[in-house]
C-alpha cells in the first residue's frame, strides 16, 4: 500500500527539509527519494558524500553505511523553485539498494512498478 501521509509526518517532524532525487551518475537510472536538511546538505558537500537527513530518525543518515552500499557525490543541481535538489551519485561498491533480490544481489530501491489496470505492484527484480 502506498503511505500517503508519511511525507506529511516527515515534514511535521523535520523542519526544514527538502527532497533529494538521487541518480546514479553513470546510468541514469533513479536510485531513491531522500530528504535533506542545511546540516546534511554542508555535510553531503563537504564529504562529498551521498548524506542525507533521516526524517525517521532524526539524525544524519550517510547511505549505506550500515550495508555497506554507500555513494559518491559526483554533482548537486538545484531546481527552479529552489526547493528540491539533485544528486548525482556513483556507488562506491556498485551496488544500489540495501534490499536485496533472490539472488542476494541488491538492488534498485524502485524495483516496484504499478499496474494501472489491477493497482497491484509488480516486482521487477524479484
Amino acid at each position: 500500500m502506498l503511505d500517503f501521509e508519511k511525507l506529511a509526518k516527515a515534514v511535521a517532524g523535520s523542519p526544514g527539509i527538502l527532497p533529494v532525487a538521487v541518480q546514479h551518475a553513470d546510468t541514469g537510472e533513479v536510485i531513491l527519494l531522500a530528504y535533506t536538511n542545511q546540516l546534511a546538505f554542508q555535510e553531503a558537500l563537504k564529504q562529498k558524500r551521498a548524506i542525507f537527513w533521516s526524517t525517521s530518525r532524526n539524525e544524519l543518515w550517510e547511505k549505506g553505511r550500515q550495508s555497506g552500499e554507500t555513494f559518491d557525490l559526483v554533482d548537486v543541481y538545484v531546481n527552479c523553485e529552489q526547493n528540491s535538489l539533485l544528486y548525482k551519485v556513483r556507488p562506491v561498491r556498485g551496488n544500489i539498494c540495501h534490499t536485496r533480490n533472490r539472488a542476494g544481489t541488491p538492488r534498485n530501491c524502485f524495483y516496484r512498478r504499478l499496474n494501472p489496470d489491477t493497482m497491484t505492484l509488480e516486482n521487477l527484480d524479484p
